[in-house]
């Protein structure tokens, strides 16, 4: 409590800062995730509020996120249109998801996963920030436009046929559901088929019109008729929230333009009345929790989405632990990431119960709440009140804010978050591997990946497949570093110290082969070449492990491989200096003794020369 009420005057300002920046950001995050603006107001208070007062970073504001809201914007159309396009009656199972988010956020700080995090390569952040930029920009094309595709009636008649189609089977499946036969009951699908009306068709096809023309390819895909179909006034009024935005950080960054842009566009619009489309209308009163959650539940209506449920967890603790080192560099601190994380996942768990849209730590609203004095979690629960008040107060005056407003303010959102320096960085990086043709460099084409399947296909898998592009990359680099240092290579050796007086006559009969660094993946392919090189006069082969610190399951097996063909052609095969962890290797899958008898093992190459003077050619010869 001491350490809370340690610089109330300091928190109290960049706490309420940090609520009003968060205002305009939260509305437009939760119009753009599909669940209304209200939803991200929601959102942003419990999140802000809880995840800092349990969280592990002092200065943290968290809330709405545009990677966050970007990722739940596709879960949420997705079960939406698993769910006939009704949003009410999917709700229950996105904030389901929301809710398992969270509980996996708490998990992975009770597990103590969080210093992992900063392991995720750089190109693979870079590509999915870069997306979440374009995914932004592209989706909020139509709102700047005034065009909305569920009100083009000539775009909406192009799907009445499948709006029947699909209206038909979902009687047959409600008929199935009852035990009813279609062949036995004939009259019964007849009768039901007859009670749909024009209404229940149009508003089918709305939906599908909808789905059609949602996410970055749809609105490419009905780009045309939305530029044929300009509402002039909602154009002009996010035109103008953009320049806005961009000018007035030119006279002064001590208010936040974002804010100045909502409050003067939308007074303008509302004050001239003019013909504009406001966003939903925020409820009045206090959140209301949303317990279909709990009623609703069952294990097999949740496990479709548990994968689902667990990548936001993790793109959130990405993000809000990315936010936490920039808050570390700026007040000379240090956060706690587990806890961090169990705070953002208690946070993120109320938020669901409330309905509101997932978020993580926010940087954007950290550096100013930091800048404006703010240095205790108290600043972040004063902004999660703070916003709780202006719903309170404002909820009805906020339900007026035009929705190209937001729209405005979510492109610049857009424009901002992409990965300007990795971008830059792309024709300086060094070119190492080869695609077809071009040469690039192999952290460009992850991060190209990335951004490509991020932005046109899925977020979520884009970005489990770039974490395996860059594994795989990272341990080739590795393999063919550490087999260049190794020298486990098929070439011509130099003989060691005590190899020099090795006796002539017995060179052309014993073969030897220095192992130097570990027999690992990254360097079996060499090994295996350890046949080629043998001559044919030679009846023994001498393999000198003492340098040989390590040996991996492909090391294994490949010694073995090339054990067994030396067996096959009568070779003798002593193994010299042969280390603790390598033996105990070899003698797990039996190597040692069944291909290696326990008498052809030596510490040092005197004892193996000895055995060599006895054995080769049956000659004794002083060395």
């Amino acid at each position: 409590m001491k350490n809370f009420l340690s610089n109330i005057k300091g928190d109290a300002f960049g706490g309420i800062t940090a609520g009003i920046v968060a205002l305009p950001l939260a509305l437009a995050f939760g119009v753009s995730s599909g669940l209304g603006p209200s939803a991200g107001l929601y959102g942003a208070i419990f999140l802000s509020f809880f995840a800092a007062l349990f969280g592990g970073t002092n200065t943290q504001i968290s809330g709405p996120t545009a990677p966050m809201t970007a990722v739940s914007m596709v879960i949420i159309a997705g079960i939406i249109a698993a769910n006939d396009g009704d949003v009410n009656k999917a709700l229950p199972a996105i904030l389901t998801v929301f809710l398992l988010s969270g509980l996996f956020q708490i998990g992975l700080g009770v597990l103590g996963l969080g210093k992992y995090i900063k392991y995720i390569p750089y190109p693979v952040v870079s590509g999915f920030m870069t997306a979440i930029g374009v995914i932004i920009l592209i989706t909020q094309i139509l709102p700047s436009l005034g065009y909305y595709p569920k009100e083009d009636l000539e775009f909406v008649d192009q799907y009445k046929a499948n709006a029947q189609e699909i209206i038909l089977e979902n009687i047959l499946k409600e008929e199935a559901g009852e035990g009813i036969l279609v062949l036995e009951n004939f009259k019964e699908t007849v009768s039901r088929a007859e009670h749909i009306t024009q209404d229940d068709i149009l508003k089918e096809s709305k939906t599908l019109a909808a789905n059609e023309a949602s996410g970055v390819l749809g609105t490419i895909k009905v780009l045309p008729r939305a530029l044929m179909n300009v509402n002039w006034i909602e154009l002009i009024l996010a035109l103008s929230t953009i320049f806005i935005i961009y000018g007035f950080k030119r006279i002064t960054t001590a208010i936040p333009s974002a804010l100045v842009a909502l409050v003067v566009v939308s007074g303008v619009a509302f004050g001239f009345g003019l013909d504009y489309r406001p966003i939903e209308e925020i409820p009045s009163g206090l959140p209301i929790p949303n317990l279909e959650i709990i009623t609703g539940f069952s294990l097999q209506s949740i496990t479709p989405y548990i994968f689902t449920a667990l990548s936001l967890s993790l793109l959130g603790a990405i993000d809000s632990l990315l936010t936490s080192v920039v808050a570390d560099n700026m007040t000379k601190t240090k956060h706690k990431p587990n806890k961090e994380l169990i705070g953002q996942g208690i946070g993120n768990s109320i938020s669901a119960f409330f309905g509101g849209i997932p978020g993580a730590g926010a940087t954007i609203r950290t550096v100013v709440n930091i800048n404006a004095g703010g240095k205790t979690k108290l600043s972040g629960m004063i902004a999660g009140l703070m916003l709780l008040f202006i719903l309170l107060a404002l909820g009805p005056v906020a339900s007026k804010i035009p929705a190209a407003v937001l729209a405005g303010i979510l492109i610049t959102v857009g424009i901002g978050v992409m990965d300007y320096k990795g971008l830059k960085a792309i024709p300086s990086l060094p070119r190492d591997i080869k695609v077809g043709p071009v040469t690039l460099s192999s952290e460009v084409l992850i991060m190209l990946v990335v951004l490509f399947l991020s932005t046109f296909w899925n977020l979520v898998y884009a970005v489990g497949i770039g974490l395996v592009i860059a594994s795989l990359m990272f341990m080739k680099k590795i393999g063919d570093l550490t087999a260049e240092r190794s020298d486990v290579k098929p070439l011509k050796e130099e003989a060691w110290e005590d190899e020099i007086n090795f006796p002539d006559r017995l060179k052309s009969k014993v073969f030897i082969k220095h192992i130097k660094g570990p027999l690992f993946f990254g360097s079996t392919s060499d090994f295996q070449q350890l046949a080629k090189q043998i001559p044919n006069t030679a009846s023994t082969v001498v393999i000198r492990m003492g340098r040989m610190q390590y040996m991996d399951q492909s090391g294994l097996y490949a010694m073995e491989d090339v054990l067994v063909d030396l067996k096959k052609d009568g070779i003798s095969v002593l193994l010299v200096g042969l280390l603790r962890q390598p033996k105990y290797m070899m003698e797990r899958i039996d190597i040692i003794p069944d291909l290696i008898p326990r008498e052809h093992l030596f510490d040092n190459f005197k004892s193996c020369m000895t055995w060599i003077k006895a054995n080769v050619n049956g000659k004794e010869e002083k060395i």
